[in-house]
């Protein structure tokens, strides 16, 4: 985005679907130098391991079914099923396994790590597959942050097979089944996963401002997995708020070697450019940026909020209403326009909104907010 030129980061999952850069040791794009050790342990080898609970929960609390109905359906039913696992969906950390059984949340890459983790011990083959959807933003301070989606799937073992050719893959979607019905996917592998796990850990301690702690973990990604390009856009972005242009610069390049259309890796370049005075640089990328993407994530946003700025609500409510057209998923966009609709009179609307920006919250803090918000407003409704 243009309006405040912040660095765009690219948080999580389907960064992974551009095209990959050429391959390069990726030692070359990493200056451990340049950063004190991280306060934080970095590590990703344990990310699938079991805690004794988990063992136990194989061993005692789900063993009867595994039994009766195999490992693969037996585990399905149990991860998905209410009554069992209730698991609840939360994007505000990722986890790995043990600590997202521990607290039965997690975004879908740390269930997927989790449910990995349960097929593995019981010898259930996975693979791992990454959804092409539209990429869902937010934003955490001037961090423009974009996430998309994996999944996994459970092929059925040999010894629960009726025949050597009664092996059907089963997938595991935290999705609702709405939103995944003819989903397109594409195989990822595990170092891939693990590299995500990795970069959504660099996002969330840049998102803190921990620096160190946000290099140790984009190194570890790139180091996971040298293909993985959105660990090169995150990195980039690091160097980036630590002042390291040149860096930044060569990280950037590198994602745009492999995807010219990158429009996250070319408009953190063009910042790049921007901070070291290179205005013509900076005006190349951006006209090229324009050229690709017309209206930026969050531009009617920032637009209608600039419109609350001058107390015109009308205005406001109009651009909160195409930002939530072209992104509906967005918590954030509900609750303006609902607010813009509230402040307009038009209570019935402003209600919906509201909803609309409950149900599509990402972490319990987000739901439980707009629910005491929801419920204030609902009081206050004119009979």
């Amino acid at each position: 985005m243009r309006i405040a030129s912040p660095a765009v980061l690219v948080a999580a999952l389907l960064a992974g679907c551009a095209a990959a850069p050429p391959q390069a040791p990726p030692d070359s794009l990493l200056a451990d130098r340049l950063f004190t050790p991280p306060r934080e342990a970095v590590r990703s080898d344990d990310i699938f391991a079991l805690s004794d609970a988990m063992r136990r929960y194989l061993a005692v609390d789900i063993a009867d079914q595994i039994r009766l109905k195999g490992a693969q359906f037996g585990l399905a039913e149990a991860l998905q099923k209410d009554s069992q696992l209730k698991l609840e969906y939360d994007a505000a950390r990722t986890k790995n396994a043990a600590a997202t059984f521990a607290s039965r949340t997690g975004n879908c890459l740390s269930l997927v790590i989790m449910t990995a983790a349960f097929a593995k011990e019981l010898g259930v083959p996975v693979s791992y597959r990454a959804a092409y959807l539209d990429e869902t933003w937010s934003r955490a301070g001037n961090l423009l942050i974009a996430s998309g989606h994996v999944n996994v799937t459970l092929t059925r073992r040999l010894l629960d097979a009726k025949t050597a050719r009664d092996r059907t893959p089963l997938t595991i979607d935290f999705l609702p089944a709405e939103d995944v019905r003819g989903l397109r996917t594409r195989e990822i592998s595990e170092a891939t996963i693990v590299a995500m796990y990795a970069n959504n850990r660099a996002a969330e301690a840049l998102a803190d401002g921990r620096l160190d702690d946000a290099y140790g973990w984009a190194a570890e990604s790139v180091r996971r997995d040298p293909q993985f390009a959105g660990a090169y856009n995150t990195l980039g972005v690091i160097y980036l708020r630590h002042g390291d242009f040149a860096q930044a610069e060569r990280a950037f390049e590198r994602v745009l070697a492999g995807d010219a259309r990158d429009t996250r890796a070319l408009a953190n370049l063009a910042e790049t450019y921007s901070r070291q005075g290179r205005t013509g640089d900076a005006d190349a990328a951006r006209k090229r940026l324009a050229a690709l993407e017309t209206y930026p994530p969050y531009h009617f946003f920032d637009l209608g909020m600039a419109a609350v700025r001058r107390d015109d609500w009308r205005s406001a409510r109009e651009m909160f209403a195409r930002e939530v057209a072209r992104a509906d998923a967005n918590h954030e966009f509900h609750f303006w326009l609902g607010i813009a609709d509230w402040r307009l009179g038009e209570e019935s609307a402003a209600l919906r909104q509201l909803t609309l920006a409950k149900d599509n919250s990402v972490t319990r803090d987000q739901h439980n907010l707009y629910a005491a918000k929801l419920a204030w407003l609902q009081a206050r409704r004119q009979p």
